[in-house]
């Protein structure tokens, strides 16, 4: 078998895969710790502290394997047949099914809830850092959880290429509010999507990860240098190391101010749709005595909550939680796989954000909600 071959049978988005990433993370931000000399290196237990997030986040992993085999349940789940019910093409005189129109519709809702939401601002936040400071509204919230989902469901059930100009419309628009991560998620989860639903060829997965590190790194330097007090000197690829190298410092910070907030940031993510206060400034208080927004890797708002013990437990039961969609999802195809990627991509995210986001918690709640309704009824059969 070449090399290609094994490349094309890889299960490339297996939870383990953000393992590989937390790692081309660190690998990132070293050149701004040596070559470029602009941040100090962090110490040694920033590393230790990696490694047994990740140690714990590969033991939920491994737990649902072992279980896997213990309870029926998933045996029997993955006995079942797969089946993909997605013909190669559909011709023009098929009729949208009423299940289709309703999720296309909720997709349009989603794109419409942002174009108002652009035009209430006045202006494009991609340019301004003052209007990307508002741009995260009630109405941004709600358009992000109504669009995100519905894309990915409509990718996976329905292989018509006008969806993907649905895909395109809503990854414009959430690009021009400034923020990275939404349509890194929007790209990165459709990828995901479209990697179990489809028949992807390698050379398509590598152009949609070019597209995807491009749209990271032209997004996020022209958002920076939009803010006006900011100078920077340094070009598009320095920038990206800087940051990376820069959150992980601030990791490195928290790791010796665990427990400081004792809460504080959880609450503060899972109120933010009625609580004004952002969990990042209150981060940013906490570790560098500022009110400034700011990230801290998926390890760092659990050490400053709950010390170690709740990111040993933050990670063990995200690695459960991934591997159960994980499983579900390969003989479940359809909204459990579209759910999934949408879970798999704001997750990998996470790596430098940290699970400070309220509307990732709802993907998560959701995808539970669809875990348990697709088991039952796996036990019930």
């Amino acid at each position: 078998m070449s090399f290609i071959n094994k490349l094309e049978k890889l299960d490339l988005f297996h939870p383990l895969i953000l393992v590989a990433i937390v790692i081309l993370f660190i690998i990132i931000a070293i050149p701004s710790w040596t070559v470029m000399g602009e941040l100090i290196p962090p110490y040694t237990q920033l590393y230790v502290y990696i490694a047994l997030g990740l140690v714990f986040f590969i033991l939920g992993i491994l737990f649902v394997r072992v279980l896997s085999t213990k309870i029926n349940i998933f045996s029997k789940l993955s006995s079942l047949e797969i089946k993909n019910s997605l013909p190669d093409k559909l011709s023009l005189f098929d009729k949208y099914s009423q299940t289709e129109l309703i999720i296309v519709a909720i997709v349009l809702i989603g794109i419409i809830l942002q174009i108002i939401n652009l035009v209430h601002l006045g202006g494009i936040p991609l340019f301004s850092s003052s209007l990307k400071a508002k741009a995260a509204t009630k109405v941004w919230l709600i358009s992000y959880i109504l669009f995100l989902p519905s894309i990915n469901i409509l990718l996976a059930k329905f292989n018509r290429k006008s969806h993907y100009l649905l895909l395109i419309m809503g990854l414009g628009l959430f690009a021009l509010t400034g923020y990275r991560t939404t349509p890194i998620a929007i790209l990165l989860s459709s990828f995901i999507t479209l990697y179990y639903t489809r028949d992807f060829k390698l050379k398509y997965q590598i152009i949609f990860l070019i597209i995807i590190a491009i749209l990271l790194v032209v997004i996020g330097f022209i958002a920076v240098n939009a803010i006006g007090y900011q100078q920077w000197r340094l070009n598009a690829l320095e920038l990206v190391s800087y940051r990376a190298g820069f959150t992980l410092k601030i990791l490195d910070r928290a790791i010796n101010r665990q427990l400081i907030t004792g809460g504080a940031l959880f609450y503060a993510t899972l109120t933010g749709f009625i609580n004004s206060v952002d969990p990042r400034v209150l981060a940013g208080q906490a570790v560098l005595s500022i009110d400034h927004s700011t990230t801290t890797t998926i390890f760092g708002p659990a050490l400053l909550d709950f010390g170690f013990i709740g990111m040993a437990i933050q990670m063990f039961l995200m690695g459960v939680f991934l591997k159960l969609l994980h499983i579900t999802q390969k003989y479940k195809s359809g909204i459990v796989t579209a759910i999934y990627g949408v879970i798999l991509a704001q997750t990998l995210i996470w790596i430098e954000t940290g699970p400070t986001d309220l509307v990732v918690w709802i993907f998560y709640l959701i995808g539970f909600i669809i875990l348990i309704k697709t088991l039952s009824s796996c036990r019930d059969d």
